[in-house]
This record gives C-alpha cells, structure tokens and sequence, in this order.
C-alpha cells in the first residue's frame, strides 16, 4: 500500500481561525481550572494581537533582532488601530515601598495585556518568569510571549497570573 506523505502547511493567524471555526483546532484554556465552560481570557484581543505577530513574521520571517520585530508590531498595532503602549514603565514595590527599579515590558495593549517579544532560537522559563513578574507587579491577568527568533514558524505563549 502506497501511503503519500503529506506537505506541512505554513498556517497563517487566518487559517488557525478558519481551522478553529471548523473544529479542526481547539483552544486552550491556560488555567489550573477543571471547568470546561470558562471562557477563554481576553480572547478577541488576545487573536488580534496574534494576528499581529503574524502578520509581522509573514513578511519578515525570523533572523532579525528584537528591535526590528518591535518596531514593525509597532507600526502594525499603528495600521489595526490597536490600542498599544510601548515600553511603559511599571512600578515596583517591596512591602509598602515603591523602588527605584521599574520593570518595562516591551509592549501593554488594550490597557490589559502584557506582550513580550523574543528572538531566539528557543524560549526558556527564564523568559517565562520574566512575564509572570511583569504581571504579578501589574496585577495584569494575561501576558503573551512571542518569539520571532524560531524557525520555522513563530513560538508563542499565554502566560496567566
């Protein structure tokens, strides 16, 4: 029996709706929570951000440095007319006493969620603690990372507090 070896598709942020809306694909509720009813965490947002990426990664693939995949989300955040802030500084405390330090993720958007951007070849739990810790110093629930360093496709996270 021949058996033909299918073809890996390069899945858009498009495609993964249409798969998701055909129940190809099933999302993932990040929580500790057995309840299959609970709603996904900003999740209209959350796509839209996604797409971004992927609009962002489509057209310039992966090799550059992160301050090129910053200031292309910046400019494509500027083109959706997504509500964005970029490198805002977040206070921290230490018991009742705010420090010097502050914490600058690379992107807030929608006033909600914390986005932040790699480019390396693979993402650690360093990374990921680095996002738990911008949304524990926020009190900010969701916190997308996203690395555009991965190839061949772009490697992404939702991180809840």
């Amino acid at each position: 029996m021949f058996l033909r070896k299918k073809t890996p598709r390069k899945l858009t942020f498009d495609c993964l709706i249409k798969m998701k809306k055909r129940k190809k694909i099933g999302t993932t509720n990040h929580t500790n929570s057995t309840n299959k009813n609970k709603e996904v965490l900003f999740k209209e947002e959350s796509y839209k951000i996604i797409g971004v990426c992927f609009e962002v990664y489509n057209i310039m693939g992966s090799g550059f440095l992160e301050a090129v995949y910053q200031e292309c989300l910046r400019k494509e955040f500027q083109i959706k007319e997504l509500p964005f802030l970029e490198k805002p500084s977040l206070e921290i405390f230490y018991k009742e006493f705010k420090l010097e330090q502050a914490y600058e993720p690379d992107f807030l958007c929608y006033g909600e969620i914390i986005l932040e951007i790699k480019a390396v070849r693979k993402l650690t739990e360093e990374h990921k603690a680095q996002v738990i810790n911008y949304l524990k110093v926020t009190n900010k629930r969701l916190g997308l990372l996203v690395n555009f360093g991965c190839y061949p496709k772009i490697e992404y996270e939702r991180l809840l507090n």
